[in-house]
This record gives structure tokens, sequence and C-alpha cells, in this order.
């Protein structure tokens, strides 16, 4: 693995591991030393332009959390972090970058790879017009390029070599405890500790299992972080151990905005101290988010994220040893350079929106926002929008190495909305405010090949759709799929259905979808910790695993899990029989919600029938995969001691 240094780049966060470095003078930014790429600077902007070819029936892979396929290759992509729940293969920017692809040139010759690691924004065009290229534009002269082909030995790479490689470079992925792979039940709109009570209730009196609910912003005082509303949580120690006694692990939400409110204690600190982002003048600049008027934390800042990894005690005082970072890109609704009316006449004006009106804004203003605040980084002043993209990732980096020091390693839960690469290894991510519809079901698939390719293996989608009102069916085939991924969470958004498992009328046939996951977390954790060890990839497309094998190499809703299954699951209304592409023989494994029957599977293509209370998947004979005797109410009640070989 080769590092290109152009300019001054900005500080080493992604890459762990020690590499070869070439520092890129101006002889060589005229003639390129990559073989599969050539690059020139526009002297208008500063910018560099890089240039790959590809052959007709290359694959592109990787960019991590990025809408269109497993195959990058038609597609437009912007790595810019961005708050906007209209996913489409028109969207361009999602919550993360991950500026990493890996080209597999087939079974005889050798795969490439490439991570253009610069915090500014990224332009990609991968064959967009069947141009037989791919053209990165990254809006800096400052940044480092890595490349990974054959060795001095001339040994040729599959593109899974390529991608341990990288995976190795970058550090060793966050690995929560086993309860993480619980199920998780959220919802913007529980508000007290009643309601969150009742849905614990409902699940027990629907023998569900559940591990963890989550606590969305109605928990704080005022939206305000590091602080509990003591009319709707009047003793949240007391509570927190309730539900731990039941084997439930609460989930609360912090945002990347600090109220400006003086006498708030993490607002005073935070001014004293010279820890937040500056606007144009030089003072701490203001934005509003769901408080109002709120300060961002300068993460760039090693003493920043230090205090502010600090404030977490607050509530792991209460017994809490998971959370989720939300609006950390930052999202930004107006600020003080950008808003049109004030207080309470824009919040009314805002609200009475379409939420496609709310979101077009809230992107609009922050764009331009981006280029009105700085942070302080190694002495000098830097402006947002040259490191945007790494924001989020360092106020993930502030919560895992505060909770490491307040819980220890491997005792908690963390997951993040924005994100880049290097942040895995502090905690995982959700993509983000997804809708209930099939096509995001699908990408759902997609994306889980693509994050673990870049190091985001605890990851998850919010199951059933956060936007929407989802259907019966489509919770259900959405859970069959994220029985299989890390985090497992229904999610979804205040104003929509309930979309409780038990809010759909008879709970049975989610009971026997769930079940599945409470059987099967043994053998999922085994994996995704092994996988975190020795950097390979917990969820894989086909053709990682059968290299020479062009029809695997096609298929984009069938993955591989752990070394021992390949998953199938149902993507469209409607159906209840689907095609399944079979690499080689295989068991064929039904499961009913309580009984695992198996059958062999040629390999080929074959038909299969899958009814929606059922789960379908496949198992590599060699394989050992160990499952529970019983279905045990959660995690905690898991008996490791007594698991059967599948």
């Amino acid at each position: 693995m080769r590092q290109y240094i152009f300019g001054k780049p900005f500080e080493e966060f992604s890459v762990v591991e020690q590499t070869q470095e070439i520092i890129v003078t101006d002889d060589l930014l005229n003639a390129c030393p990559i073989t599969n790429m050539t690059w020139k600077i526009n002297n208008e902007d500063g910018w560099i332009t890089y240039v790959i070819p590809l052959d007709r029936d290359d694959i592109v892979y990787g960019l991590g959390e990025s809408m269109h396929g497993i195959n990058k290759r038609g597609g437009k992509y912007v790595s810019y972090n961005t708050d906007n729940s209209h996913h489409s293969d028109k969207m361009h920017s999602m919550y993360g970058s991950h500026n990493f692809i890996v080209i597999d040139r087939g079974c005889d010759k050798s795969a490439e790879a490439y991570y253009f690691d610069t915090p500014a924004r990224v332009v990609w065009d991968i064959d967009v017009d069947e141009s037989g290229e791919i053209v990165v534009v990254c809006e800096t002269l400052d940044m480092r390029l890595y490349e990974i082909s054959e060795d001095s030995e001339n040994q040729t790479l599959s593109a899974y070599d390529a991608t341990k490689i990288f995976r190795q470079a970058i550090g060793q992925s966050f690995v929560p405890p086993m309860w993480a792979f619980g199920f998780c039940q959220s919802r913007w709109g529980y508000k007290t500790e009643s309601d969150v009570r009742n849905v614990v209730k409902k699940y027990r009196e629907a023998d569900i299992p559940l591990d963890m609910v989550c606590m969305d912003i109605d928990y704080m005082d005022r939206y305000i972080d590091f602080t509990v509303n003591k009319k709707r949580f009047p003793d949240l120690a007391k509570f927190a151990g309730e539900m731990k006694s039941d084997g439930i692990h609460l989930v609360p939400i912090i945002d990347a905005g600090v109220k400006v409110e003086p006498g708030n204690d993490t607002y005073d600190e935070g001014v004293s101290k010279g820890f937040f982002c500056t606007n144009m003048e030089g003072k701490p600049f203001q934005a509003a988010v769901w408080p109002g008027m709120t300060h961002f934390p300068d993460f760039f800042q090693a003493s920043c994220r230090k205090w502010f990894g600090s404030k977490y005690k607050v509530l792991t005082d209460c017994g809490i040893d998971a959370f989720w970072n939300d609006m950390n890109e930052p999202s930004i609704f107006y600020s003080e350079y950008t808003k049109k009316t004030s207080g309470i006449k824009m919040l009314i004006n805002f609200l009475s929106k379409s939420a496609a009106e709310k979101y077009a804004e809230i992107d609009n203003n922050a764009y331009k926002d981006y280029r009105h605040f700085y942070h302080y980084i190694n002495g000098e002043r830097v402006l947002h929008h040259n490191v945007h993209n790494q924001y989020g990732a360092r106020m993930t980096q502030a919560g895992g190495e505060g909770l490491e020091k307040l819980l220890g390693k491997g005792n908690y839960l963390l997951y993040s909305r924005s994100s880049y690469i290097g942040s895995h290894r502090y905690g995982g991510i959700w993509t983000g405010d997804n809708e209930s519809t099939w096509d995001l079901l699908r990408t759902n698939v997609k994306h889980m090949a693509s994050l673990n390719m870049c190091g985001f293996m605890y990851s998850g989608a919010d199951t059933g759709g956060f936007g929407g009102n989802c259907t019966r069916e489509l919770l259900l085939r959405w859970l069959a799929f994220s029985d299989f991924t890390p985090l497992m969470r229904n999610h979804a958004c205040m104003g929509t259905r309930k979309q409780e498992c038990y809010a759909f009328g008879d709970t049975e046939d989610f009971k026997r979808i769930i079940n599945l996951r409470y059987r099967l977390v043994p053998y999922l954790y085994e994996e995704f910790v092994e996988a975190a060890r020795d950097n390979s990839m917990y969820m894989r497309p086909l053709g990682f695993d059968y290299p020479e094998d062009r029809t695997a190499k096609a298929i984009e809703d069938q993955l591989m899990v752990g070394r021992g299954l390949m998953v199938t699951p149902i993507l469209h209304e409607g159906m209840t029989k689907r095609d399944v592409y079979v690499p080689e023989d295989m068991e064929l494994i039904r499961f009913d919600g309580y009984t695992f029957t198996k059958s062999q599977a040629r390999k080929g293509w074959q038909q299969i029938d899958v009814p929606v209370n059922e789960v379908v998947f496949f198992k590599l004979p060699e394989e050992s995969v160990k499952v529970t005797r019983e279905v045990a109410k959660c995690t905690r009640d898991i008996n490791m001691d007594d698991l059967i070989e599948l």
C-alpha cells in the first residue's frame, strides 16, 4: 500500500498502519507514477482531477454509504455529508463520506484499490455516460492518495484481497458487547418514562424478544445535551436499573449542538475554554437546531474531544451504556448568517412546510453556513467547508474515547449518523433517516456490503423506514433481512403510523421472524468479532467469495454473512417466491419461527418459496453454525453453554 502526499494534507485520521510515502513533487504532478491513473491540476481553482480507465467488464466496489448498486458503475456521487432523508439514486450525497474504491478487473488480472483521503468535498463520476473511466475531482490540492495494487512479486490480488489490505491499514472495527446484537425498538415520540415502559411491556406480553429501547430528543430538558427532563423521567437512574433488571438497555440520543444558554455547565465550560467553532468574526458560531441557537463543539481539538467525551458521565452514572450520536454532519436549520425570520415565527414557518421543503431549506442553508464557521487545528484557523466530512467522525471519536474511559473497552454501544473512515474504530453507524419503501429495503442490502468494505461493520438501517407509513408486509420482510445485520433497530418518525411489532394486529408473524435473530445471535456475534480481528468482512458481495463466477459477481440482492451463511431476502412487495443463485452446493435452511428444516440446494439457479412469516437462507455444508436451543427474551438470557449445530 503506497501513500501519495499532495501539498499539506490534513492530519491523518483514517490510516493507522505505516505505509510507503511518496511526496508528489512538481515533476510527479506532471507525470503520474500510478500505472492505471492520470491526474491533472485545474489551474483555475487548484483542484485535482484523477482519471482511472475501465474496461467493459470491470466492477467498481466501495464508497460505503452511497446510493446506486454494489457495483458503483453508472453512478455519480458527491462526498459531502448531508442531512437529507430523500434517499434515491438521484441523491448524490448521504450522511457519510467513504472515499474508498476497489476495481475488480477480472480473475486473470490483479484488482486495485484507491483511497482518496481528504475531508473536503469530492465528486465522483463512475462511467456515468459509458465513458469507460472513473473521474474523481477533489476540491483541494492538499490530500493523501493511497494505492493498493499487485506487490513487487506481481502477486495477483482479488477484490477481497485488496479490501482486506485496506481494512488492516485503517485499524480494527468497533466491537460492541453481545447485547448490541439484540433487537432494538425506537421511535421519535417516546416522550416519557411511561411511554418507554409501555413499549417494553407490550413486547414482553407478545413474547417478542427485545434488548434495547432508544430515547430520542424528548428525554432531554428542552432538547439540551447531557440533561434529563425531570418531569418526564423523574429518576433516570432508577428507571434504567428497572429496565436493566428486565434485560433492557436504554439508548439515549446525543446531538452535536450545545444550546446557547449561560448558566448551563456544558455551555459555560465550552465558552470559557474556547471549545466551540467560531464565526467569521472570531466569536462562537451560532446555528439553530432542536434546542434553538447552539454552538458546535470543535471536535478537531483533542482537548475539546476529551471534554465532550467526559460529559457522557451524566448519563453513564445513571446506568446508561448505549448511545446514538445524531445531527452531526452538522445539521443546521439556519444560522446567524442565513436566517430570514427570527424566533418562534421562523419555527412556525419551518414546521408548516412539507418534509421536502424543510429538507431542501436545511440543505441549502447548511451548505452556505459550512463556509461561515471555522475550526482551530494545530494553531491554524481552518474553514469548516474544507474539513466538513470529518466533523461527525470526530464527534464519534470523542464519544468513543470518553465512553471507553468511563465504562471500559467493549462495555458500551455507540453509533452515529455522520461518518468518515476512521470513526469505524470508535463506534458504528446507522444509515440515517430513510423512508418506508421497498426500494430503500433493497438499498439497505447494498449498503451493508459497501459499508463493510470501509470498516463500518456495526451498522444497519432504520428497519421499516423512518419516514412514511410502513405496511405489515414491508416491516416483516425488512425484519427478515435485519435478522442478519449487526444493528437491528425498528425506528420511525413522529407523525407516522405506529411501527412497533405489536401495532399491526396479530403479533405471531413478527415473533417468528425475530425469534430467528435470537437463535442466531451466538453465530452472528462470533463471526462479527472474528471479522473485526482479522480485518475481513462480516457481510460481503457474492463476488468476493466466488471471484471466478461471473454470475455471482452480478448478484446484488444476496449477501454472504460470516463464513457460513448466504442470505437471500424477499425485496419486492407481494412476492412469496424468488429466484436464488447458489454458487456451490449448499444447504437450504428454512425457519418457521420455531423449527429449522434443511434440504439440499444444488449449484445454479433455484426458485424458493418464502411465506411472509418464514425466513429462508443458505448454509455452506462444511461450515459450523451454532445456534441456541431455545429463544431467549433478551440476549442476557441466552445460554451460551447449550448451543446446537445447525
